[in-house]
């Protein structure tokens, strides 16, 4: 996302008439827990390019681990993406002219699967809505993973792009029922059922669980309720960095640092969300130890990315050994997949240590461990094809 303009995400998040034009993009809420996760996955790893690429893609075995499942179950992959498909997201919007604009669009327009990739891709209308900040919040994907309930997740995700006017507005209940996906129950038409068995775990689990605190009120005719809204507020309990805004890292140092160094805004906020403070903090001082080195912010990426401690030589960036030759073009292959997939490699890949010194110095040197040279190579070999082709 480096290449969006800042004020873009900055400015228009902030502006006053973001109150009034925040969008009503309802997505079916008949998504499985598992394609609600999916769908998130695939938006993030396209969020760069939604307006300027007409296919996306991204290797299968990550989008199966992002979601939870074993990474050679294609099967369950091309039902969730089937699924995708078949979804309808429907929005009803004030343009800039202050027209009112309605559409409809699949969620996905296609989706295919070869050799081991997947390829999709978003109709023009929706890409455009979708990549706008003011329309469609990016859910953090460290929070989705802690969702167990499909309801819980489809309301964090509805309520959440409202997050900054501190309200959705005023639900009709059947608008409700069909973002929860119950639209076709008559069971959950009795709102009392529908609030013991939907409402009350779905606020309790996305206020257990999330970085909003939701209440939920309602709106009668006479005896019978109508309406609901839910009021949102930050939990302080959960202060993690939003990927859309990420305002609360603006207020660090550390952030202020590496704009300093020359990071973007956007990658800034990444490294602050994946890394915690205390590591890129650590990181930065380990780079100003180093005053040879040209370019500091791709030694800072090097060094988050492999995570290798500051007693490690700086020959283990720049190496020449045909060993080092082949970590240094893992290095710069692990720089160039989005902080979803780097994610979803590391824990891939730590997922196949039967021991545990293994996993520790995994985890201490990342990438550069001494202990699995061998393994990441061949790991990295079988994830990219071609890469040591000419050793």
């Amino acid at each position: 996302m480096d290449d969006i303009p800042k004020e873009r995400l900055v400015g228009a998040l902030r502006r006053g008439a973001v109150k009034k034009n925040v969008a009503a993009i309802h997505v079916s809420g008949k998504l499985t827990l598992l394609q609600r996760k999916l769908s998130n996955v695939l938006l993030l790893n396209a969020y760069d390019t939604l307006n300027t690429r007409r296919s996306h893609s991204v290797d299968a075995r990550t989008l199966c681990l992002m979601i939870g499942y074993n990474s050679n179950d294609m099967e369950t992959l091309k039902h969730s993406l089937r699924g995708l498909v078949e979804t309808v997201a429907e929005w009803d919007m004030l343009d800039e002219k202050g027209q009112q604009e309605w559409g409809v669009s699949s969620l996905l327009s296609y989706a295919k699967l070869k050799g081991g990739v997947c390829e999709y891709a978003y109709s023009p209308a929706l890409a455009e809505k979708l990549h706008d900040p003011k329309v469609f919040a990016l859910i953090n994907l460290n929070i989705q993973r802690r969702f167990t309930s499909g309801h819980a997740l489809a309301l964090y995700e509805n309520c959440y792009r409202f997050v900054r006017t501190g309200s959705t507005g005023w639900w009709p209940l059947d608008l409700f029922r069909r973002l929860m996906g119950v639209d076709n129950s008559a069971y959950y038409e009795m709102f009392k059922h529908l609030n013991a068995k939907i409402i009350k775990p779905a606020v309790s689990e996305v206020n257990r669980t999330s970085n909003i605190i939701l209440t939920p009120e309602t709106r009668r005719r006479g005896r019978v309720v109508t309406e609901i809204r839910f009021k949102i507020s930050e939990n302080p309990q959960l202060a993690i960095l939003n990927i859309d805004d990420g305002a609360g890292a603006r207020h660090s140092q550390v952030y202020v640092r590496l704009l300093a160094l020359g990071v973007s805004d956007r990658l800034a906020k990444q490294w602050l969300t994946a890394h915690g403070e205390d590591q890129v903090a650590a990181k930065l001082a380990y780079v100003d130890q180093r005053p040879n080195v040209k370019s500091k912010v791709g030694y800072l990426s090097a060094a988050l990315d492999g995570d290798f401690s500051a007693a490690a030589p700086i020959t283990a960036v720049v190496p020449t050994s045909p060993r080092a030759e082949q970590l240094r073009r893992i290095m710069d292959r692990v720089k160039e997949r989005s902080p979803t997939q780097r994610d979803a490699d590391r824990r891939l890949f730590m997922s196949q240590l039967s021991s545990a010194p293994l996993r520790e110095d995994f985890d201490k040197h990342g990438w550069l461990s001494p202990l699995n040279a061998a393994r990441i190579i061949a790991f990295w070999d079988e994830m990219s094809p071609g890469l040591f082709e000419d050793f």
